[in-house]
């Protein structure tokens, strides 16, 4: 099969030891990102399975429609950058690898990471040693502080489990079944929402973006926190309402930030205002980015492509295209 893969931007892909398994297969890498749908229909007018790196590059309807070779698109995670309808419509096949149960620990420590880095000014003091300065701030340690979760699944349920490592109060906030599970395992939940952001010296997003958790952190949560306090998000951009971090640290409440989502990435040219701002520690999207992952992540993906090509596909989000092929 033609194989095309989007969006490798370290140029990994082939480095991997489960890229052996697209043997015989044509397959070619893209490390650049596009989202022109007139550029991406010329380099996929011949492909046959498409890969995804996760939701790096949408796939609508305009483009679908432009892809008369297209036979399957493979991928790990949720997919809410695909139209699925509009691959049923055209007999493409979406299967995807969904890992109930298995939380991202790649992500989970990129998170306790953003933690300590922020509270204890690594990225500024290596900037400030690098630019001739010593000991140029001051942070804050773990130990006896509260870790605010918000969002206790997969990923929070780990993060509670480092706070406490670290000698931390975790305290949880979310959904009743999500508070449920917490106080199971020992957690203390909340009293309310608005204590939850007025108590905690860290917190940091555990939630999926849907309709109902989009903006689910306003402006007002953030005008609750400390001015010592620290927000993490590792999650999704959308999860905070458009522009209240940036505004918020601005005004000092919380005194900090850690990011590791935009609102649309690929960021590039330093051009999201985060970036300018010394109490926000700021990275690329990075938390599942880890060579382990990525071995399991395409080893799905591709174990995918041949099972389709075997004429045994698994994973299908949309059997209907299959009964359209038929």
């Amino acid at each position: 099969m033609k194989v095309a893969i989007l969006d490798d931007y370290q140029d990994v892909v082939r480095t991997l030891d489960c890229f052996s398994k697209l043997k015989g297969h044509d397959v070619t890498v893209w490390n650049d990102h596009t989202k022109d749908v007139d550029v991406l229909a010329e380099r996929l007018k011949d492909t046959e399975a498409l890969v995804m790196i996760r939701e790096r590059t949408p796939i609508r309807a305009p483009l679908i429609a432009r892809l008369p070779k297209l036979k399957l698109i493979s991928h790990r995670s949720v997919y809410p950058h695909v139209d699925v309808d509009a691959l049923s419509a055209h007999g493409i096949v979406l299967c995807s690898d969904l890992h109930p149960g298995q939380p991202s620990y790649a992500t989970a420590e990129l998170t306790w990471g953003l933690i300590i880095a922020a509270m204890r000014r690594i990225p500024q003091e290596v900037a400030a040693l690098k630019a001739g300065r010593w000991q140029s701030s001051v942070g804050f340690g773990l130990r006896g502080k509260t870790l605010g979760v918000y969002g206790y699944g997969r990923i929070g349920a780990v993060l509670a489990g480092y706070g406490k490592a670290f000698g931390m109060k975790v305290v949880v906030w979310g959904r009743e079944a999500s508070l449920e599970r917490a106080r199971a395992d020992g957690y203390a939940a909340a009293r309310s929402k608005e204590a939850f952001f007025e108590e905690c010296d860290v917190i940091t997003l555990h939630l999926r973006l849907i309709d109902a958790t989009r903006g689910i952190v306003s402006a007002a949560d953030l005008a609750r926190m400390k001015p010592t306090a620290l927000m993490v998000n590792t999650s999704r951009a959308g999860l905070i309402a458009p522009g209240a971090l940036e505004k918020a640290l601005k005004l000092g409440r919380p005194g900090m930030a850690a990011v590791d989502v935009f609102e649309d990435e690929p960021v590039l040219g330093a051009s999201h205002p985060l970036l300018a701002l010394d109490n926000a520690v700021c990275t690329p999207h990075i938390g599942y980015v880890e060579r382990a992952g990525y071995e399991s992540i395409f080893s799905s993906i591709f174990d995918q492509i041949l099972a389709y090509a075997d004429g045994k596909p698994v994973n299908v989000i949309n059997p209907e295209a299959l009964a359209a092929k038929s």
